[in-house]
């Protein structure tokens, strides 16, 4: 049995579901390779897992060879992001704008106490979401309906600084078109802001002449990450960055070996990956299969990519995939460590292949920890998911996520005696420094990378299984920051 806090669960999802969303097709005028989890212009089908015995034995598969060239800068210590301050104001004593009274939890912005508050009341704050749902390999109708799970809670629970928050939503087919005609329709509601959950094609230009200001959950396509906009989470970008600060902090790897799927999705993550080890300075073999292997196939990947003797080898698989991998190694009698996003570390994975699970480490995922966001977290998803469920949420993590940290930031402002608006949030989030992400507790760091300025989260736990059914925290690794380590 996994011994996983629900909350770890749901937060390793946000941490990561960048891989599941990189094989998302479509077409655009900005084309080509992301440093993200996804690739532009393409037409991937959404499942990029690799299943078991369904289709002939893989060779050993196309592999590249890269020496990197120079080798990263000689400080490569990654930023510390920590809040040098993370102390609350001394909120308003009646507690009505959504901050606490004398008895009740610190500041929600700081990463303490929805629950004390009370439900909200006076003039709502009308935003917009985005989000793609209903079309083929593009389907992700969790991120609208957790969002709302997390609505009803925090409606109950203060609101966005007391101002009871009301959600225009509208779905978009995964087509620059049905993005516009969503920017377009919200504008015209004259919401205070837009949140994008899943939406490919952003109509930031749309929101931009109507001045609404756009907050996302998560980056997809390269235009995003310079984009008038701010995200909650990072994508493949930080992802693939956290593997490459692991091989170079802990296991001081001066050479890789890389397996995955020759797909757009795994593709683009993959140019991630090299990207960050490149100017880490680590060399690298990249070995790419189909997105289906037999056992035979995966042990033919595992085997070619170890065939250098890399200090640490990295799977792009996921889902079924993880479990191939997993297996593959073991039956080759392999004991080179292996890394991968949290979606190997599932309990739907770990379930099936135990303790041939020894020996992966899985960016995203730490021991769970007694917080009153992972209380939170569960009280609000409990009655849709019951009581210590131990399913990942999937993409519905992220729109929890993406609510609940603004909602954090809307009480910071309401704490300094602000106005809360839309626009208020957005500068708020943008230049915080002491506002933490829900339900990770992670620091908001908006605009630290020139590269991806609208990112605003640089910090992941890893993981790592140990025998008997655990995932355990890398020492070190509570809360790495991947700066130093983005391409």
């Amino acid at each position: 049995m996994i011994h996983h806090h629900r909350l770890q669960r749901g937060s390793a999802t946000i941490a990561v579901i960048g891989l599941v969303v990189a094989s998302c097709g479509g077409g655009s005028d900005d084309t080509g390779a992301a440093p993200d989890a996804s690739t532009a212009g393409t037409e991937a089908p959404l499942d990029t897992a690799a299943g078991s015995d369904t289709s002939p034995d893989a060779t050993d598969g196309e592999t590249t060879d890269s020496t990197a060239d120079d080798a990263a800068a000689d400080d490569t210590t990654p930023t510390d992001t920590t809040p040098t301050d993370t102390t609350a104001e001394e909120p308003p004593e009646d507690g009505g704008d959504g901050s606490q009274d004398d008895d009740g939890a610190d500041d929600p912005g700081t990463g303490d106490g929805f629950g004390a508050l009370g439900p909200a009341s006076g003039e709502p704050i009308v935003l917009g979401m985005v989000n793609t749902e209903g079309a083929a390999g593009l389907d992700f109708p969790e991120m609208r309906t957790d969002t709302d799970l997390a609505l009803a809670y925090l409606n109950e629970h203060g609101g966005f600084g007391g101002r009871p928050v009301v959600i225009e939503h509208c779905t978009a087919a995964g087509s620059p078109e049905t993005s516009q005609a969503c920017a377009q329709e919200l504008s015209g509601k004259g919401v205070e802001m837009a949140l994008l959950g899943l939406d490919l094609f952003p109509g930031y230009d749309t929101f931009a002449a109507s001045d609404i200001p756009v907050v996302g959950a998560l980056p997809i396509l390269p235009p995003d990450y310079t984009a008038d906009a701010l995200f909650v989470t990072g994508g493949n970008a930080t992802t693939m960055a956290a593997m490459v600060a692991l091989a170079v902090e802990e296991f001081d790897a001066q050479s890789v070996g890389i397996v995955s799927a020759d797909n757009a999705g795994a593709n683009g993550s993959e140019a991630s990956l090299i990207g960050a080890l490149e100017k880490a300075g680590i060399t690298y073999k990249s070995v790419k299969g189909g997105d289906n292997e037999t056992d035979a196939g995966f042990q033919g990947l595992i085997r070619e990519a170890n065939s250098e003797n890399p200090d640490l080898m990295v799977s792009l698989y996921a889902d079924a995939g993880c479990i191939g991998a997993m297996r593959g190694r073991v039956s080759l009698g392999i004991t080179t460590p292996m890394v991968s996003t949290a979606i190997c570390g599932s309990a739907e994975v770990i379930d099936v292949v135990g303790d041939d699970a020894v020996g992966w480490y899985f960016v995203g995922v730490g021991a769970p920890g007694d917080t009153t966001s992972q209380a939170e977290f569960d009280e609000l998803i409990e009655p849709t998911y019951g009581s210590g469920a131990t399913a990942s949420l999937g993409v519905g993590a992220l729109g929890i996520s993406q609510l609940m940290t603004l909602a954090r930031v809307a009480n910071a402002i309401a704490a300094d005696g602000g106005e809360v608006s839309g626009a208020a949030i957005y500068e708020r989030m943008a230049t915080s420094t002491d506002i933490l992400t829900f339900p990770n507790d992670s620091a908001l760091a908006c605009g630290t990378s020139d590269t991806y300025p609208s990112i605003c989260n640089f910090e992941f736990p890893i993981g790592t299984y140990v025998e008997g059914g655990e995932i355990e925290t890398v020492p070190g690794f509570e809360s790495v920051s991947v700066v130093d380590y983005l391409p």
